[in-house]
């Protein structure tokens, strides 16, 4: 269960007298997730989420990430409204912890996306994109090319025992993305969300009804939140590329914000380049995670498949482009 700290009844009245949100009626953690402490909370003026930063979150992108959310939602934009406390501030601090509470958003996460639910996350991606298009603050990528290989560092061994062999097939990927990757400039960008997973989408039916988790969103390619869709949203539990699924996305975003012709020549390498920032961190908490932890670690091998297909594809037309 993703709840790391422990918060009592007293401990809540109190953060809360900080608000004008009513009493309590229903407090609860939340399961889903691996970085920060979440709970369900209702009040008798609505539903929230409280949120307790605990461990990727460095103290000083707090700001970067609230503003992002506060800056959607106030466009319109289907993602957390901060509630700002009576002293005006949205973050705060509970137990020592940065802490934030946010608006609920009604729906269900797909566990096996449809194709209609593919073409949405696509629009709303794209929707998302201009809508953050006039905001003012910047975050760089702590998790882009130039720091996968310290990932890799000291876990051939590891990575080895998964799969004969694999440790010399991701340093050939290592080698070969990050030399090839698209220099600053070469393509548009913007910021993007860059971990836009179902678990972090919701649907009413086939309508995407809210965007949350924004805590790895940084400054970086527009076509890179894409070829992590791609990754997310369009491979089948065996590892298959479902070339439907990957049509009705890029369709949905086109439909929204056309591609650039350098994007779309971009696209192949920049998937097998987030299949492989997604591995590499998969194995790190592979390697990481004790064996006692509330959380288990996802299996890298996930992602390792998902290579495979990267390394044959030859264009966008491989994947439903």
């Amino acid at each position: 269960m993703a709840v790391y700290t422990h918060i009592d009844e007293d401990e809540l009245r109190t953060f809360l007298e900080g608000y004008d949100l009513g009493e309590p009626v229903a407090f609860k953690g939340i399961a889903e997730g691996v970085e920060n402490s979440n709970y369900f909370l209702e009040t008798t003026k609505d539903r929230f989420i409280l949120t307790l930063f605990e461990k990727r979150a460095a103290p000083e992108d707090l700001p970067y990430f609230v503003g992002l959310m506060d800056h959607l939602a106030t466009k319109g934009f289907p993602a957390p409204l901060p509630i700002k406390g009576e002293d005006g501030q949205a973050l705060r601090k509970l137990k020592g912890k940065h802490a934030l509470i946010v608006s609920f958003l009604s729906g269900i996460s797909p566990r096996r996306p449809s194709p209609a639910q593919c073409r949405a996350i696509g629009e709303t991606m794209a929707r998302m994109h201009l809508a953050l298009e006039d905001f003012p603050l910047t975050r760089t990528n702590d998790l882009g090319p130039g720091d996968w290989p310290g990932l890799m560092t000291g876990r051939d061994a590891v990575a080895n025992t998964l799969q004969p062999g694999l440790a010399d097939l991701v340093h050939r990927d290592l080698a070969s993305v990050v030399e090839n990757w698209p220099a600053p400039g070469v393509l548009p960008r913007g910021t993007i969300h860059a971990d836009l997973f179902p678990d972090n989408a919701f649907f009413l039916g086939e309508t995407a009804s809210g965007v949350i988790d924004f805590y790895f969103a940084c400054t970086d390619a527009l076509a890179y939140d894409i070829a992590v869709n791609l990754n997310a949203w369009c491979f089948e539990p065996r590892g298959e590329f479902n070339h439907t699924k990957g049509h009705a996305l890029l369709s949905g975003y086109q439909s929204v914000r056309p591609l650039s012709v350098s994007e779309r020549d971009a696209l192949p390498l920049l998937a097998r380049g987030a299949a492989l920032r997604f591995f590499l961190t998969r194995l790190v908490d592979w390697s990481d995670t004790p064996e006692d932890a509330l959380v288990r670690p996802k299996n890298p091998m996930d992602y390792a498949e998902r290579l495979t297909f990267h390394r044959s594809a030859r264009g966008l037309g491989d994947y439903g482009g």
